[in-house]
């Protein structure tokens, strides 16, 4: 969410950005800000020279009675009276416009980084750098359904049965596999100097509307019936929301925190739930990182994240790519964002597997996210995430990557602990 202040000084450019964004639509919401925002000062200050009023007029009711002037005091009285209601009147309008600034406010996109490629979609997405060769071996490499079928380490029939599309039973050595990649990239990330977390996994409507857009929320979030929680689409969620009406002190920053949960999303507007395939599924598990900063450090510490995704694909031996979301591709929150891709060996292509995102003070401002300077000023903090892993979407890229010409799946050295010494399964 935008500040008030640069939609009243710096409309234009705020308009600029919403059109960089190709979200014409939402121009005239900027003048319509400007306008509720004018009418509810106004309404702020007649309430306020109410007040001032009323407080005069009550001292002098006091005075009158102090001089036995009570026909004169009822006067004054009725008049204190009347101006209770008018002002009443005021605070409720003032109330219904910052309701509808708010609503308002909530869809204007943040102000986008200057660096951002500009582009309608993902389609215009822009390739950064590779890491790693892409190898296409002699053997045929199968659906990742079928290499862990093959592997008894899957059963999606069984899923459907209890569950539906979107479901899936990981099995055996597969499964493991699963828990051994997270495990490793929990270590990874303590390594790194995360703090590790297991967060909740339900938060209140507050904290979504905090953290992410409308659009998002409709299309990810499950709601738990009759109660105000939802299920996190991401660990992201609860980590931002720990923070929630907080004053961090300067000195404490950066807070860097790395978080384990299972993830459930709706996808609704997705492309389909496949069937056999678990690369667009309801429910996955994932290892997050957060981190929240000065703002004049999250630039330095956006280029850190996603770098810290990388390294982790290539010590398990997968080439990786980064491609820089163009405007259009940005959720409304984001200042910048960046994918990491997977080399797919089946499909000869790359494949999303985490997203790195810095999204300024949006986030901030919405939760109330704020730190204490040394000199004692008060500031919005600057929000980031970005992925460490989230299988079963990495397995695919494991799996494709690390199959062997008899059919066995080559364990990294790294995995090697979580897996029991084991250099091979199948």
């Amino acid at each position: 969410m935008l500040d008030i202040n640069l939609v009243r000084t710096n409309p234009e450019l705020v308009r600029e950005n919403i059109r960089k964004k190709f979200q014409d639509q939402k121009l005239p919401m900027v003048d319509e800000v400007i306008a509720l925002d004018k009418a509810n000062r106004e309404a702020m200050q007649q309430a306020d020279a109410l007040r001032n009023q009323r407080k005069v007029l009550s001292k002098q009711i006091g005075a009158l009675m102090g001089k036995g002037q009570k026909e004169e005091a009822e006067k004054v009285k009725a008049q204190v009276n009347a101006m209770a209601d008018e002002l009443a009147a005021l605070e409720k309008k003032e109330e219904e416009y910052k309701e509808e600034i708010r609503k308002r406010m909530l869809v204007i996109p943040n102000i986008i980084d200057d660096s951002v490629p500009i582009g309608k979609d993902d389609s215009e997405n822009v390739e950064i750098e590779r890491f790693g060769d892409p190898v296409v071996p002699e053997w045929e490499i199968p659906y990742h359904v079928d290499i862990m079928e093959r592997l008894n380490g899957i059963d999606l029939d069984s899923a459907r049965k209890t569950s539906g599309n979107g479901f899936y039973y990981l099995m055996g050595d597969v499964a493991r596999l699963h828990s051994a990649i997270l495990s490793y990239a929990r270590d990874f990330m303590i390594d790194k100097g995360f703090t590790y977390c297991v967060p909740p996994f339900m938060i209140h409507g507050s904290v979504v509307t905090g953290v992410m857009s409308f659009a998002e929320m409709e299309n990810m979030m499950y709601k738990i019936e009759g109660e105000d929680l939802y299920l996190i689409g991401t660990s992201e969620h609860s980590m931002i929301g720990k923070f929630i009406d907080t004053i961090l002190d300067e000195e404490t920053l950066p807070r860097t925190l790395t978080s384990y949960s299972p993830c459930f999303r709706k996808e609704v507007g997705a492309h389909g739930i496949e069937e056999r395939g678990v690369y667009r599924i309801h429910q996955f598990e994932k290892q997050e990182m957060i981190v929240v900063c000065k703002p004049e450090e999250s630039m330095h510490w956006f280029e850190k994240l996603w770098q810290f995704t990388v390294e982790l694909f290539r010590n398990m031996d997968i080439p990786v790519r980064t491609l820089e979301c163009c405007s259009g591709d940005l959720a409304d929150l984001k200042v910048k964002s960046l994918d990491v891709e997977a080399w797919s060996p089946r499909q000869k292509k790359y494949f999303e597997v985490g997203s790195c995102s810095n999204l300024g003070d949006a986030q901030a401002r919405r939760l109330q996210i704020r730190v204490k300077g040394t000199d004692g000023r008060k500031y919005l903090a600057h929000t980031l995430n970005n992925t460490v892993v989230a299988p079963p979407r990495m397995l695919i890229a494991y799996l494709e990557n690390n199959l062997l010409s008899d059919g066995r799946i080559a364990i990294a050295k790294p995995l090697r602990m979580y897996m029991g010494g084991k250099e091979f399964i199948g």
